[in-house]
């Protein structure tokens, strides 16, 4: 089971289906809020519907594909950190975050993308990690900025999110450049 702590009370762990009513529970709560840049909280009605999602990213989990998890803040459920599928003949894979409104603003995210970075990079031996936000997610676009990733450009109209097409920014980590930036050989680093 993937599991990591990237603070005081705060984890990431791989999604259970046991927590479907949970997570679907914080996504009714945020989905006027997460709808704004979350493209799936419009195609999400039920914990059915997060039991599926479930069900798919632990086959990419088992499949050596990366973890989607669930990010827990004093044991409860606020957000999500994980890792797209992985392109292994190219060594890279994007990542994708979210967390609860109550929670934005602490440097949660940050944090726990930093975990997943030092484990894509040191541990899965990945070259190059990938983040996109919309444009004018500003929140969203200041973490891989405070985490050191090069903005790469714009993606015109990257992403139809709910009733209209979006720009989004593409930032890049390579290996040498986050072990350079940690200034460290690969190895856990502690938070």
């Amino acid at each position: 089971m993937f599991a990591r702590t990237a603070g005081p009370g705060i984890e990431i762990r791989l999604f259970d289906p046991s927590e479907a009513e949970v997570i679907f529970q914080e996504v009714e709560r945020g989905r006027p809020y997460l709808r704004q840049w979350l493209p799936w909280v419009d195609f999400t009605h039920s914990a059915e519907d997060i039991r599926e999602f479930i069900g798919r990213v632990r086959a990419q989990y088992d499949a050596n594909q990366g973890p989607q998890c669930g990010l827990w803040i004093g044991g409860v459920f606020s957000g999500a950190v994980g890792c797209h599928p992985i392109n292994w003949h190219n060594r890279n894979c994007s990542i994708g975050y979210w967390i609860a409104e109550r929670n934005q603003g602490k440097g949660i995210v940050t944090r726990c993308c930093a975990v997943m970075l030092d484990y894509l990079f040191d541990e899965m031996h990945l070259h190059r990690v990938e983040i996109e936000c919309g444009t004018g997610n500003l929140r969203s676009c200041a973490i891989p900025e405070r985490l050191g990733f090069v903005r790469e450009g714009i993606t015109r109209d990257g992403e139809w999110l709910n009733d209209r097409w979006t720009d989004l920014v593409v930032w890049s980590m390579l290996e040498d450049d986050w072990r350079g930036r940690r200034g460290r050989a690969p190895g856990p680093t502690i938070y």
